[in-house]
Order: C-alpha cells, then structure tokens, then sequence
C-alpha cells in the first residue's frame, strides 16, 4: 500500500455517491427489465468516477462500491446486501428471527437485535419518531435473508466485474494504487441461519465464502478493504449492554473468524475499515475506541481505517498516546465526516492529521473520510469533503515536511 514518505497520501472509506443513471439502471435491473448497454455504463461511470477522485486530490482511489446495487439516493445497506446476491445457501422466506432480543450469554451465543431496536433509538425515541428532528437512517432496508442450506460463493463474475472496472480505469487515468470493499464475516453473519449448528459454524462459513471473494480482490492487484461495523457498531444491538470485558470476548471470535477467511494473504494489501455504524442519530452508546482498538489491532491488517472526525469520537485520537501503533502498519484515520452536510474547512482538516502524524508517524498516516459518503450525503456535498480532505492534506504536508 502506499505510504506517506513524502506527503500525505489520501483515500476514502469505499461508498461514494452514485450517478443518476446507475441509480435508475440499477432499479431497472433489480425490477427484471432487459438493462442491454448495463456493462458499458458501469465501465465508463467507474472510470468517471476515479478521475474525480483524482481531481480532488485523492491518491488511493476505490471504484465507489458501484458495483454494490444502490437503486435510491439514501442507502446505508448496499456495502452489505451486496453479498446476499454473490451467496449461494440463502433464502427469502420471512424469518425474522435475527430481530429478536437475547442477551450476550457466551462469546458463542448470542443474536443482535435489530437496528429498530437499538440503545441509541430507544434513548431518543421521541427524536428518532419525529421527521422534523433530522435523524434519518437510510429508509428502508432490501430483505434479508435466511442460510437455509451450506453457504457457498456465487460471485466470482461479480466480483472480476468489479475488478476489470476499477483495474481499467486505474490504466485510463494513471491513478498509482486501488482498493475494492468487501464484507467481513462478523457482519455477514447477523442475518438468520436455519441450517448450521451454532453461531460460531455459520460464522466460519462465512469466513470460507468471503475468503474467495478476498483472493480475487488480491489476484487482480489491487488492495482490499474489508468493510466491518460489527467489531464496534454490535455493542449497541446487545440487550442489556454487555459488560466490555464480555463483549470482547463476543468480537474477539469475529476477529479469529475474519483471521480465518484472511488466511494466506499479503497483510500489506489489505485494509480494516472499523465504524459505529452510518446511522444519522446521536449514537451516545457507541462503544468508546480505547475498548475496542487493542481488538481492531488484531485483525491482520496492514492499515485500519476508523471515524475520528464524527464529532461523537474525533476527542479519541488520544488512544494514540497510549497504544502503539505496531511496526509496519498504517492507520487511515477519517477526517473528514460522512455524518454532517457542514463541509469541514482544510484548515480543520489538516490539524486533524497532524495529530495522528505526530502520534504515529507521518509515514505511517493516510488520510481519509470516517465512512462511505454514498447514500449518505449529497452528491455536491460529498464532493466538495473530497476536495476539503484534499486540500487539507496538501496544507498538512507543507506543515509536516517544511
């Protein structure tokens, strides 16, 4: 991956905001029509799409997750849904037992309860019930559905589409380095399983599935993000609140689990994307960063990306002081926020890398977005955050290299 040896390198969190013409071609596709022409416009969008990055002073580019079908403007789940379409053993049949309650009772049994159901809502469900207070979480989720038999991978066109589109437009503009998303195995597995024995099977399933859907990412040459709220964003789905210690343990499988399915692949082109979840609420019960990073660290990683400039955790830049930051990896800390329309001024930008350079090392410092900006933000307003995150790194270079 690249490094900040001589300036600061810039990326974002995968999601960008997709174009009118792919939103409506993708709800046609999804409707059954015949969508002939469909492959050309996702090259060409895909390669528009890198240029703009570019133009905005974005080094590491991503494909936006185009790939992912996103058929409305607001759309929190496509990073996720995506992957009931490249998975073979799933079912639509209504079950909606991954909603229900349970409490955290062993590392290996428990089921969230769903998003409906969380602390934060149930905190503020005066605000979370009234249109005109702001919060909104994305409107309403695609289906989900049941493992209802042995899980197995199905996306391997897919997912070669994804990589010719990104690789091509990589070639067309000189972008120097590329990164794809895909799904972890601990948020693959919050849906309903009526087919394996535990939750730790259906976990390692998972974990075999996605590992294939990882290699193609490597074997096309490019780097890989593995998109994953659940090591942070399930404390709030657990009733009661768990115990920190106890909800360790409960991730600390995930991590082993996503360990299993990294098996066999260069550290040094792989990326951990960790959040507390899209929503636009409060999110007063996110688990606090100094519980979790120690976790995060051992996932076998090169780089791990994290929200720091959402105003409910930018303060935890200061876990830094106080864990290190192990030889050879990078963290790609958002300074830019996907959970506000204020577009962060450079200036502000830049102080926020130079807190972590001057924690961690401005070598070992990408800057980025605190998560995806598509579906979450206007698509003039994601724009103009790219273009603050990089005019924000280029004031943070003359700053740390004069």
């Amino acid at each position: 991956m690249l490094r900040s040896t001589d300036r600061i390198q810039t990326t974002h969190a995968g999601s960008l905001p997709r174009t009118a013409e792919l939103l409506a071609a993708n709800a046609a596709r999804e409707a059954g029509e015949s969508q002939e022409g469909f492959a050309e416009l996702l090259r060409t969008a895909v390669t528009d799409l890198v240029r703009r990055q570019l133009d905005a002073g974005i080094t590491v580019v991503g494909d936006g997750e185009y790939g992912k079908s996103m058929t409305s403007a607001v759309d929190y789940g496509a990073w996720w849904s995506y992957s009931f379409q490249r998975t073979g053993g799933l079912e639509l049949d209504g079950d909606t037992s991954w909603l229900t309650d349970r409490h955290l009772s062993s590392p290996g049994d428990v089921r969230l309860t769903g998003f409906a159901h969380r602390r934060d809502r149930q905190r503020f469900a005066e605000a979370y019930a009234d249109p005109s207070s702001g919060i909104f979480t994305g409107g309403d989720p695609k289906p989900f559905p049941t493992a209802t038999g042995p899980l197995r991978y199905t996306g391997q066109e897919a997912v070669g589409t994804d990589a010719a589109n990104l690789t091509s437009a990589l070639q067309a503009t000189g972008a120097q380095e590329g990164f794809l998303t895909a799904l972890s195995p601990g948020s693959a597995s919050r849906i309903s399983n009526r087919y394996y024995a535990s939750d730790e099977e259906f976990l390692y399933a998972w974990a075999d599935v996605l590992h294939e859907e990882y290699r193609a990412v490597i074997d096309a040459g490019l780097v890989l993000q593995i998109d994953d709220p659940s090591i942070a964003e399930n404390f709030d789905q657990i009733e009661p609140e768990p115990a920190v210690e106890d909800y360790v343990r409960f991730t600390e499988m995930r991590v082993e689990a996503l360990n299993h399915a990294l098996r066999g692949l260069p550290e040094d082109r792989i990326r951990f994307h960790l959040c507390w979840g899209s929503w636009h609420g409060p999110h007063t019960t996110d688990l606090p960063m100094k519980d979790i990073v120690r976790t995060m660290l051992k996932i076998n990683a090169g780089a791990y990306s994290f929200e720091a400039a959402n105003v409910r955790h930018e303060h935890e830049w200061r876990v830094w002081e106080d864990v290190a930051l192990p030889e050879d990896k990078l963290i790609l800390p958002g300074v830019v926020s996907h959970a506000t329309n204020v577009v962060e001024h450079p200036e502000l930008v830049a102080d926020r890398i130079a807190r972590f350079a001057g924690l961690v090392g401005r070598e070992n410092v990408v800057a980025s977005t605190d998560c995806g900006l598509g579906g979450r933000v206007h698509p003039q307003i994601a724009a103009a955050k790219l273009e603050a995150l990089g005019a924000g790194a280029e004031l943070a270079t003359r700053r740390l290299w004069r």
